[in-house]
């Protein structure tokens, strides 16, 4: 016991010494530091303008975390886990070849996001393929009537995705909760998508379909709207394929037939109130094709008023 007190002593001993060189060594260099800056006011006034640099960063820093924990905070009382259920998104990976392709290449060709457009590729060919109508024919519609606008809507009433007339066909959108689920994405391509069926069952062809969803079926022409929405169409089938398209491919220029003037005043008859002007196409709302180009107009949709 005797050696290991005397063992500790010496190691305690040691270490007081070593601490009494150490503190001196400190102060010497304190010391020289100051003789030295003393005579350098140049370097001197360097030193204290970076210490007063890092000091105002590190005060700015602590000011910004406080201000991040409050911003949390005040998030968190808004916090709403259940939000992601009304968000109309699905992971592109999650898709099928065929149907991921066609998300991309909408997403890339019309800027938006592909998540989204994933979930609305996934709704365009469930109801389709259930409906009967082809789910490249559901896309190249929301795509010429609003470019993927859920909340577009004409000056005569169509609104979101596929423009349908939310006042004429508010039945419909009852056994979804009421006429504001048709700017509800998804809800609005299942109506949509009933609605066209029923235009080309009516007309008994996919063109004359088309002519009446537009609300052209009294008028000798459809101002190509038809022919845009079979071109994106035929775009859709080739992406659907496999087949490499360029995004930036082109649609046909919505065209006017001149109507001549009749030799006497016709009657009042249950024919659209105004006829485009010249120029315009009887789209939706928004064009997908040329998003610089003014929102075409939209005569009133008397085919798709007789199927209410």
């Amino acid at each position: 016991m005797a050696a290991v007190r005397l063992f500790l002593s010496d190691v305690m001993g040691g270490l007081r010494c070593v601490s009494h060189n150490a503190l001196a060594m400190l102060g010497l260099a304190a010391v020289a530091a100051a003789l030295f800056l003393a005579h350098r006011p140049d370097l001197r006034h360097d030193l204290e303008g970076r210490a007063l640099s890092w000091l105002l960063q590190r005060a700015e820093q602590r000011v910004a975390q406080d201000a991040d924990a409050e911003d949390a905070s005040a998030l968190a009382e808004l916090a709403e886990p259940e939000a992601i259920q009304r968000a109309t998104a699905a992971n592109p990976k999650e898709l099928n070849r065929q149907q991921a392709a066609v998300a991309y290449w909408i997403a890339r060709r019309y800027n938006v996001a592909p998540e989204p457009i994933s979930r609305l590729v996934q709704e365009a060919w469930s109801v389709g393929q259930h409906m009967g109508v082809e789910p490249t024919l559901v896309l190249a519609v929301m795509a010429v009537e609003s470019g993927f606008n859920p909340f577009a809507q004409s000056h005569v009433g169509a609104q979101g995705l596929m423009q349908v007339m939310t006042r004429v066909h508010h039945d419909k959108y009852a056994i979804f909760g009421g006429q504001n689920a048709a700017f509800d994405p998804v809800t609005n391509l299942r109506v949509g998508v009933q609605v066209l069926r029923d235009c080309i069952r009516r007309a008994g062809s996919l063109e004359g379909g088309l002519k009446y969803y537009v609300g052209a079926a009294n008028l000798s022409d459809d101002g190509g709207y038809g022919a845009k929405v079979l071109a994106e169409q035929a775009y859709l089938r080739q992406v659907a394929a496999g087949r490499q398209v360029p995004v930036m491919s082109p649609l046909p220029q919505a065209t006017v037939q001149a109507v001549a003037p009749s030799a006497a005043p016709a009657p009042v008859q249950a024919v659209p109130v105004a006829a485009p002007p010249a120029g315009a196409q009887q789209g939706g709302a928004a064009s997908g094709a040329n998003p610089a180009e003014p929102p075409p107009h939209r005569p009133e949709q008397v085919a798709v008023l007789s199927l209410h």
